[in-house]
């Protein structure tokens, strides 16, 4: 593949060939260094294991400034939870665009100072500026770091055949949570003011925080998670593709078996979608030993989070594979989130721009 993806993430063969052969010093404290599908790089710093990850700063003003900023920082977060460890620092670089207010940024910075402190996230340095030629939503970067024992973090590496796969929430989290939140007068036109209020809470399911600390709770490695990674771009999909792939397995997954949120059906038929392979975020892969299973997910259910234990880690010489309605078929990588196309579709419409937009406070 010689060209860079027209938007969105590089593909594995360009960050093989470009990304990968260049790293850099060689480090023996590199425990889990960069993998395509892997969301976390882990390196030994005395007798502790410090996790990093690495993200765009992600503010999409139409949201509303707050609830912008909230998604911003559970981004970054649902990444970082992905290791098993909790996440403890924070260095943010702010490149604003020029029309950016002292009041807007108030509101944003306001937010993420206490999805911080309620997530125990220390901010420890950063930069912040205004920029031209800086815009929405790409307004500058952050790492997230995380600090535990050398026995307490998990990564696809440590996944084996036989473990259990759960998926949290089911598919189109991210995708149903944004159409909902840009869109609420033409889903409540379609669907009813019930059913636009139910749908706009998905907004604040889109993050896995929880929903992996959880988990780890129960146990982790060979009493518990094993490995995580949490389904954005490429949806449900993509998730259990790149996670079989970074810990080179196969998998054997029912999608009858998987949970689905109320509304999200009927939002990715409207906008049409397919809702296993649009961005996810807020739903977490969790590849776990078999025996840990049941209990995960009755943990998860305590704390409200849907899952189910919807297929195995298999052996790789078996492929992925997918059961759909009793029929089985190879699981590959849809590459391409039908999220986008849609939902910049829906934006061009006329009546979208002339009265169905969310309008930011």
């Amino acid at each position: 593949m010689d060209d860079l993806p027209e938007i969105g993430k590089i593909s594995p063969e360009i960050f093989n060939e470009l990304i990968f052969p260049r790293l850099g010093a060689d480090s023996r404290n590199v425990l889990v260094g960069p993998q395509h599908g892997v969301d976390v790089g882990i390196v030994e710093v005395g007798d502790k294991a410090v996790a990093l990850t690495t993200d765009p700063v992600f503010i999409v003003p139409e949201f509303g400034w707050e609830r912008a900023a909230w998604f911003a920082i559970h981004i970054l977060a649902s990444d970082a939870v992905t290791c098993g460890l909790k996440p403890a620092f924070l260095s943010v670089d702010l490149n604003l665009p020029m029309e950016m207010t002292k009041e807007q940024l108030r509101i944003v910075w306001d937010t993420i100072h206490r999805e911080c402190q309620k997530l125990g996230i220390s901010i420890v340095c950063g930069h912040t500026a205004r920029y031209e030629n800086c815009h929405y939503p790409m307004v500058g970067g952050a790492t997230v770091i995380s600090v535990g024992e050398k026995n307490e973090y998990v990564t696809p590496r440590m996944a084996k055949v036989g473990d259990a796969v759960i998926i949290t929430k089911g598919p189109a989290i991210e995708a149903t949570g944004i159409f909902a939140a840009m869109f609420p007068n033409l889903i409540e036109r379609e669907f009813g003011t019930s059913f636009r209020e139910k749908a706009q809470g998905i907004f604040y399911k889109m993050s896995v925080v929880e929903d992996a600390m959880v988990a780890v709770r129960v146990g982790i490695r060979g009493e518990g998670v094993a490995a995580m990674h949490d389904a954005t771009e490429c949806g449900i999909w993509g998730a259990l593709y790149e996670l079989c792939q970074a810990a080179d397995l196969g998998i054997r997954v029912e999608l009858e078996r998987i949970v689905v949120e109320e509304c999200v059906p009927e939002i990715c038929r409207f906008f049409g979608i397919d809702p296993y392979a649009s961005i996810s975020e807020g739903t977490l892969i969790i590849a776990c030993r078999e025996h840990k299973a049941a209990e995960i997910v009755a943990a998860l259910s305590r704390r409200g989070v849907r899952s189910s234990i919807a297929g195995e880690l298999i052996d790789p010489r078996y492929g992925m594979n997918l059961v759909e309605g009793g029929r089985e078929r190879k699981l590959v990588h849809p590459t391409v989130d039908p999220f986008w196309k849609a939902f910049y579709g829906a934006l061009e419409e006329r009546h979208i721009l002339e009265g169905d937009l969310y309008e930011g406070g």
